[in-house]
């Protein structure tokens, strides 16, 4: 039995261990463990498995990730975001789905200083859904919005999911972060645009809130703006070289931690509990890199890679079907198992047959970026939908069609970012070397 056989039973093996409901992390690290002991010897294995997990463990780059998850846990936990929404909403409720609206406002300016998107989802959930029942919105358009800005945080910087896929694949995260700014911006406008279009279609899904004085108003956007200079500070920081995505991830979290403080929003308590949600967050996804590690090694010396790539680039088709199916590929494994998880399994495979056909990095990692956003909003395993269905108590069906017309928004984006590859590269060129 020669390697790449052995490669695609281990892949089929990996796959059935995902259906018995073992974690993702491990079940890439027993398969890549006992596939490289069947091709190398047992005593490599070990050697492997060992290697792997304390490079994983003790690597200072990798540090980023719970740093920036800390952020958004402490700003989570400190109610940033419910003012961020009040403000919004005093400038955007009066009109008809204002409310909304300002649910997308709100969210975009949390995901500046938060990577998480069940954390955002979760949030609004809180905040947003209970004010719409008030001005009486229908169900479907206030937990379809709630669930479909959580999405957001995929995209837009400090993303999680742009950390991760740039430690797998070694891009610079600093550009990545740039790269998700305008695909996000733009998602969050079609977010606008559907509510708008919707509520003009039946006013009755979104009745008109209370208008607020400008003095009201006003006296809101000091939330706002401390929000906006501290994304500002860690863009122009990492953009200009003045700290690493490490160091910008401390920066972040000590100067949300100063503004909680000095606020008053956050006491021990809460900032212990957002360091235990941190930390529980941030030990999974390095136990899935650590894991995905392991079988990537195993895959390594299969050659399995290089030899999709290879095929892959030379069927007669033209690329860009080809990269279309690389999408589904992405979209169909993130409806079995956690979209997260599936990209980082996915990403060491399919990222060489972007290469090979000449698709630029960051171009490819937004894709992925979409189709892991509209992934948390579809079935079976939409991480998104069953946060926001545990907090409100709404149905999955009524949640589901308050999501389609949002995916719809995502479908576009992704459509335009095919047409338009500068969404993706403008930023990274023109702002950094």
């Amino acid at each position: 039995m020669n390697e790449v056989i052995i490669g695609i039973v281990a892949l089929f093996v990996l796959l059935m261990l995902f259906l018995t409901g073992i974690e993702l992390g491990f079940a890439m690290a027993i398969v890549g463990f006992i596939g490289f002991g069947i091709l190398k010897g047992i005593g490599p294995a070990f050697n492997l498995v060992a290697v792997d997990l304390f490079d994983v463990f003790t690597t200072y780059g990798f540090t980023v990730i719970p740093l920036f998850v800390l952020m958004g846990q402490i700003a989570y936990n400190a109610g940033i975001a419910k003012r961020l929404y009040d403000s919004a909403y005093k400038f955007i409720g009066h009109i008809p789905g204002g409310l909304a609206m300002a649910t997308v406002a709100g969210a975009t300016s949390f995901k500046a200083i938060c990577g998480s998107s069940p954390a955002t989802a979760a949030t609004f959930s809180s905040v947003a859904v209970p004010e719409m029942d008030r001005y009486g919105y229908a169900k479907q358009l206030s937990t379809g919005v709630v669930a479909s800005v959580g999405t957001l945080g995929i995209l837009l910087p400090p993303s999680v999911t742009l950390i991760v896929f740039g430690i797998i694949t070694e891009q610079s995260i600093a550009k990545l972060f740039m790269a998700g700014i305008i695909p996000g911006l733009l998602a969050a406008f079609f977010f606008i645009v559907v509510i708008y279009g919707w509520c003009k279609i039946n006013p009755s899904i979104g009745p008109k809130g209370e208008r607020s004085s400008w003095g009201a108003r006003l006296k809101s956007l000091p939330e706002v703006l401390l929000v906006v200079a501290v994304f500002v500070v860690l863009v122009i920081g990492l953009m200009n070289g003045f700290f690493t995505p490490t160091e910008a991830g401390s920066v972040g979290t000590m100067a949300v931690i100063i503004l909680s403080v000095a606020k008053k929003d956050i006491d021990v308590k809460g900032y212990v509990k957002s360091l235990l949600e941190a930390l529980r967050t941030a030990c999974m996804v390095l136990t899935l890199i650590a894991g995905s590690t392991i079988l990537g090694h195993f895959l390594a010396v299969t050659k399995i890679p290089i030899y999709a790539a290879d095929w892959v680039a030379s069927l007669p088709v033209n690329r860009y079907i080809i990269i279309i199916l690389i999408s589904f590929i992405y979209q169909i494994g993130g409806s079995f198992i956690d979209d997260l998880a599936f990209m980082i399994l996915a990403t060491p495979i399919l990222y060489p047959v972007a290469l090979k056909l000449g698709f630029e990095p960051l171009w490819f990692a937004m894709l992925v970026g979409l189709t892991v956003m509209i992934g948390c909003v579809i079935p079976p395993v939409a991480s998104n939908v069953f946060v926001v269905k545990n907090i409100t108590k709404t149905p999955l069906g009524v949640i589901y069609r308050g999501v389609v017309p949002f995916l719809a928004s995502l479908v576009t984006v992704t459509i335009l970012l095919f047409f338009f590859p500068g969404m993706a590269t403008f930023l990274p060129n023109l702002l950094m070397k």
